[in-house]
């Protein structure tokens, strides 16, 4: 019983560590994306090479198809002129983290007749 407790903190542990390493990936990403407009002539050109790059990175951070229609905005946000501002990247985490309704987690119990 103890061990199937000690698994179940941990596995909890690890998930909110990940959960706050995506939001550090995520505000940094979106960092990068709005230093290009900082930079006057080249700013456009290297947001020609971010915008793939942020894309794959963000279907690689969410996965399924929420993480796909992230990646095509995030693309979208980072190729368009003037839209670098949004924090596309962090609005995810949100979106994933504090808006979206998550299904509550059931403890199944199993008993091995010993």
């Amino acid at each position: 019983m103890f061990f199937d407790l000690n698994i179940k903190i941990q596995t909890q542990q690890n998930m909110k560590n990940e959960k706050y390493k995506l939001l550090r990936l995520g505000i940094i990403f979106d960092l990068l994306g709005m230093a290009t407009m900082a930079i006057p002539v080249v700013g456009p050109v290297l947001d020609i090479l971010w915008a793939p790059f942020a894309a794959k990175k963000m279907s690689d951070m969410y996965k399924g198809t929420e993480g796909k229609v992230a990646s095509v905005f995030v693309f979208l946000e980072e190729i368009l002129p003037f839209t670098d501002v949004f924090p596309t990247f962090t609005l995810m985490w949100l979106y994933t983290f504090v808006w979206k309704k998550q299904p509550k987690l059931q403890t199944i119990e199993v008993r091995i007749n010993e």
